[in-house]
């Protein structure tokens, strides 16, 4: 059915993140079911994982206008050499390069609007509205079709395709019980401690420092005894960041309570072997990956009340949301929780898997990728 689809997506870089993960995804899933599947980057850890039968042109992708120019070029170019008929893009810089060099080809471009891309000047604006511009839009959520509508004029060939995520590597059956008791010793903790996770790279709008706040909140209130706080993220070259939230911990004399780590190589063993996850997202996921993985590995979620986790997350039936940026309403979630049941915590995690199941999956995302590009190659 998709046979004549070939593709070329166009990323910044492709190291870990949403859009990478799900550029890589859609990747493999073309590599399989098509005729052609290739990816256009600067480099990025995530190639590594890549299908051997995805050809990847490494490339300087950057917002420099020079580069910009010349990558005009260099699309039309790979366009040309390699009867390219889909250019699917992720990021705004390298939408105007596509832009160009598709309509000197006949190749159809493809964009996915993967955030707000907040604005404050009609210049900015005219910038991201790139993505726009294309033979068809993708929304990652409903609350990115709505910030679209709400901040440009009427679109038309917009979809919303929601991310989906690898249902069996997120699988609670895949890691082991004597894995996750071997990680709670060597992190000092207890199978009788409530281990609260908060995943994501270290930047401010990340909510880190909400989640130390909140920790210290329950400290106040002697509400802490057996509540454990773990920041797991990458810095990414943020070090200045890092350091903040390393002297806010002390200055609360919480090194016992709240840790700060790196990322582990199974991400699947860092949802399993922790009680409660935590998004803590001061500013509007577009999607929230992080929800959707906690929830297929049977963990219950509990996520700010904004963005594209008001979708993902069914409150007080896959998790709950709390107020957006709020310390008291958040660490009053975390200490309500903690006291519930293990059955229920328990029942919360399966509604959460079941809703992955039906809603968030990989293959469902793929699937209605390439019938988009379909319905433009045909």
């Amino acid at each position: 059915m998709f046979k004549k689809i070939r593709l070329l997506q166009v990323i910044p870089n492709m190291d870990i993140g949403g859009a990478e993960t799900g550029c890589r995804h859609i990747a493999d899933y073309v590599s399989e079911h098509a005729e052609f599947s290739s990816i256009l980057t600067s480099g990025g850890s995530q190639l590594d994982l890549i299908n051997n039968k995805v050809k990847v042109f490494k490339w300087p992708i950057s917002k420099n206008i020079v580069m910009m120019l010349l990558n005009i070029f260099y699309i039309f170019f790979l366009i040309k050499k390699n009867n390219i008929n889909i250019v699917h893009v992720r990021s705004r810089g390298p939408a105007w390069s596509c832009y160009l060099a598709c309509k000197l080809s006949s190749a159809k471009m493809v964009t996915t609007f993967h955030g707000t891309y907040n604005f404050t000047s009609s210049i900015k604006k005219y910038y991201n509205s790139i993505m726009l511009k294309s033979d068809h839009v993708i929304a990652s959520s409903n609350f990115i079709l709505n910030h679209i509508k709400t901040n440009y004029k009427t679109i038309n060939n917009i979809s919303v395709i929601k991310r989906g995520i690898d249902q069996n590597y997120f699988d609670p059956l895949n890691v082991s019980d004597h894995d996750q008791e071997t990680l709670r010793k060597e992190m000092g903790f207890s199978n009788d401690n409530f281990l609260v996770l908060l995943p994501g790279r270290l930047t401010s709008w990340k909510g880190q420092m909400l989640f130390i706040e909140a920790a210290n909140y329950l400290k106040t209130k002697d509400k802490i005894s057996n509540i454990f706080f773990i920041i797991l993220g990458d810095s990414q070259g943020r070090h200045d960041y890092e350091d903040q939230l390393k002297k806010l911990i002390y200055s609360y004399k919480m090194v016992d309570k709240v840790r700060l780590v790196h990322p582990l190589k199974s991400m699947p063993l860092a949802y399993a072997f922790v009680n409660l996850v935590v998004s803590a997202s001061i500013e509007p996921e577009a999607f929230g990956r992080v929800s959707i993985e906690a929830q297929a590995m049977k963990k219950p979620i509990l996520a700010s009340a904004i963005g594209g986790s008001v979708e993902t997350v069914l409150d007080k039936k896959t998790g709950w949301l709390f107020k957006s940026n709020n310390t008291e309403d958040l660490a009053n979630h975390i200490y309500n929780i903690s006291k519930m049941e293990k059955s229920a915590l328990k029942t919360i995690g399966n509604e959460g898997r079941n809703n992955v199941i039906k809603n968030y999956t990989k293959d469902t995302m793929c699937l209605k990728t390439l019938e988009i590009y379909h319905s433009l190659v045909y």
